[in-house]
């Protein structure tokens, strides 16, 4: 994960996606870098567009989803179903957001 990190840092401070600049990233940290997990890496983001990629990934914001003091009462029996399609829609949502991560990293 941590290279992830170094690479998205690299590409938020407009710095090359290189190898020895990942390096010196990991090296930064008081880590030795892995060259076979930096060099698999730069590879597989010298295909991507990153700016795209991060534009695509869906984000989750904690304010998004009502609280249970925020939410509307519902009368009746929909509350229970109501909140289990809520539960299945957040879980889809967070397994588009791995598959957006996949796609991103190969």
């Amino acid at each position: 994960m941590e290279y992830v990190y170094a690479a998205l840092l690299l590409h938020k401070l407009k710095q090359d996606i290189t190898e020895d600049n990942v390096k010196n990233v990991i090296k930064s940290t008081g880590v030795t870098p892995d060259d076979i997990k930096v060099k698999s890496l730069v590879a597989a983001l010298g295909e991507v567009n990153i700016d795209e990629a991060l534009k695509a990934a869906p984000v989750a914001l904690s304010s998004a989803s009502p609280t249970p003091s925020s939410a509307p009462a519902e009368s009746g029996t929909g509350g229970a179903s109501s909140s289990k399609e809520e539960e299945k829609k957040e879980e889809k949502k967070e397994e588009e957001a791995l598959e957006g991560l996949s796609a991103l990293f190969g």
